[in-house]
């Protein structure tokens, strides 16, 4: 019997410098621990900061080549920006990477936030809520199937079509918590997901704002019930690591396995219906350590 609680985890980023051998390997090892979805960031460009200039890999590249040597684990982007892609060719390239996993793409979405990117990729930061919801609206019909022809302020198509037809729609996943994305995307989403320092890294924090999201389900008109609810966790193994900043007054999960999953299994009584594991440090030895938490998790309830 599967786990009520589905368990993620993100790959990294710009934690250090990561190349594909490397994310391939953790990605491997994640779903042989038994993890039910993987996920990558899309970002271009950090920079001023204080660190150096940091940079991934492209995010829909690693998703294809993931696609191609996993096998059961979910696929997704945490989340794509719709303003780095022309939406018509972002959905076909949703399409192929759905295609390809053979039906396990999560397409999460997001306006995007770092300007610093924006900026030095030549990419329009204003309006991002307008663009978006211009582009939602384009890649959602197409997904569907649908020929879309659409004259927007930022977005412009005729007669679009995703050829060949996608075999389905792939789930789409909003990855914000601003009330005028939410009322784009909450009547047509199939999940929703919010990061770690939106609601403190705790599952009280994150009861507060799923019930948030719950009353903005009511005013789209969508019943709460219908839309899954997506946290990203912090979780720290070595207190020595730093590779991510941690802001003053976020504390990350730590401890046992035993501790970790059973502040995981209060968030799944907190609302949550998937948690995504952001982790210090991001290895694979990492994430073979935390296949014990899952175990923990599929073996019933765990012991406060």
């Amino acid at each position: 019997m599967p786990r009520p609680l589905r368990v993620g985890v993100q790959l990294p980023e710009v934690e250090r410098e990561v190349r594909w051998p490397e994310l391939r390997r953790i990605a491997e090892t994640a779903e042989a621990a038994g993890f039910d979805s993987i996920w990558v960031g899309d970002h271009l460009l950090y920079r001023g900061d204080g660190r150096t200039e940091r940079g991934p890999l492209d995010a829909w590249t690693l998703l294809a080549a993931l696609a191609a040597c996993t096998d059961r684990v979910d696929l997704g982007p945490l989340v794509t920006c719709t303003a780095f892609r022309p939406p018509a060719v972002l959905a076909k390239m949703a399409m192929t990477v759905d295609d390809v996993s053979g039906g396990r793409l999560v397409l999460g979405l997001g306006s995007g936030w770092n300007r610093t990117e924006f900026d030095a990729f030549g990419i329009p930061f204003d309006d991002r809520a307008g663009r978006f919801e211009e582009a939602f609206r384009v890649i959602r019909g197409l997904l569907s199937g649908e020929r879309v022809t659409f004259a927007g302020r930022y977005v412009d198509v005729d007669d679009a079509v995703l050829l060949p037809r996608p075999r389905h729609r792939p789930r789409l996943m909003v990855g914000s918590n601003g009330r005028r994305m939410l009322a784009a995307t909450l009547p047509h989403v199939d999940a929703w997901n919010t990061w770690w320092d939106d609601f403190g890294n705790t599952p009280e924090g994150f009861a507060r704002l799923n019930d948030h999201i719950s009353e903005e389900a009511d005013r789209a008109g969508r019943p709460p019930g219908e839309i899954a609810r997506s946290a990203c966790v912090l979780v720290r193994l070595d207190a020595a690591s730093t590779e991510r900043r941690v802001p003053a007054g976020i504390d990350p999960v730590e401890g046992t396995p035993l501790d970790i999953a059973s502040t995981l299994q209060a968030f799944s009584h907190a609302g949550a219906d998937e948690v995504i594991l952001v982790v210090l440090p991001i290895t694979a030895e990492s994430v073979s350590h935390l296949g014990e938490v899952l175990r923990l998790l599929d073996s019933g309830p765990v012991a406060e």
